[in-house]
């Protein structure tokens, strides 16, 4: 077989498993699942996926200008060394159980139940859609993100972002080693359970956001219509802006612009463990 491929039609289950070494052109895989299962050291261009799983069990796989269609779904699984580049990914349940995931400008229209358990995430330039992105995965970068779904990075571990725009509730519930810099996030109950989390140049909107964490940092951060903030969380916040309510945190330091409604309930925390600065002395906290 020739180690290249150019503009076929592809269809049949298993159209090309096991292949190695292929360099594969504006080829459609249509009808017939399974196309490039266990294959090795594979590069396509301007490809399109037209059918359930593609690339299962793969090593070494560079997909450039490629598109996955609805119908393409699973698409990535148990997939090692995989770099995906300017990409629209229609389908859902993408990317699991893979290790070494890089996505440079990737579209995911429809990107539920993405990115799931995947160790060694890099994403740059990445626009999702779509619940629960991003379960369960281990050591994850990203830079340049937009989020249009909820219950995202669940569960996730060492994780940093960077330039993302969210909208997104109940994120980074269950996580651990997160780091968020330069962002906005909106979105209910944000960060519940989590441990280490740590927010940087964010702004964030959330009804009783940032409750439940072992350890939640905030610097330079702003809280926009953020109500019931903090309950049974470790706090190190400083906020440059008014925080509209914070019920019972469990210790720390919050510094705030002011705080509207401050309510810290003796038979539920130690009051002595917080402590509460609020740099306007005209609009403090009040009790």
């Amino acid at each position: 077989m020739s180690n290249e491929i150019r503009q076929q039609f592809l269809t049949g289950e298993r159209a090309l498993f096991m292949s190695r070494g292929l360099k594969i052109y504006d080829t459609i895989f249509d009808d017939g699942e399974s196309p490039l299962k266990e294959s090795r050291d594979i590069e396509l261009w301007g490809s399109m996926f037209k059918w359930k799983y593609p690339l299962w069990y793969c090593k070494h796989v560079k997909a450039h200008n490629c598109t996955w269609f609805e119908m393409a779904r699973a698409g990535v699984w148990y997939t090692d060394d995989i770099l995906v580049e300017d990409a629209v990914i229609e389908a859902p349940k993408n990317f699991r159980r893979c290790d070494g995931v890089t996505l440079r400008n990737v579209q995911f229209p429809n990107a539920a139940e993405t990115l799931w358990s995947c160790k060694n995430v890099k994403l740059e330039n990445v626009h999702a859609k779509g619940d629960y992105l991003a379960m369960n995965c281990e050591n994850v970068d990203v830079d340049g993100f937009t989020l249009v779904g909820n219950y995202s990075f669940d569960g996730a571990k060492n994780v940093t972002i960077r330039n993302a725009h969210m909208l997104s509730k109940d994120s980074f519930w269950n996580s651990e080693n997160v780091t968020v810099y330069d962002s906005f996030i909106s979105g209910e109950y944000l960060g519940w359970n989590a441990r280490n989390l740590t927010l940087v140049n964010c702004t964030i909107e959330s009804l009783q956001g940032l409750c439940y964490i072992d350890n939640l940092v905030m610097k330079n951060c702003k809280l926009i219509n953020t109500t019931l903030a903090f309950e049974y969380s470790t706090v190190d916040a400083d906020i440059t802006s008014h925080v509209d309510s914070v019920l019972n945190p469990s210790g720390g330091t919050i510094k705030a612009a002011s705080i509207g409604t401050l309510t810290i309930e003796k038979d539920k925390v130690d009051p002595s463990k917080t402590v509460i600065v609020c740099r306007d002395s005209e609009n403090g906290a009040a009790p």
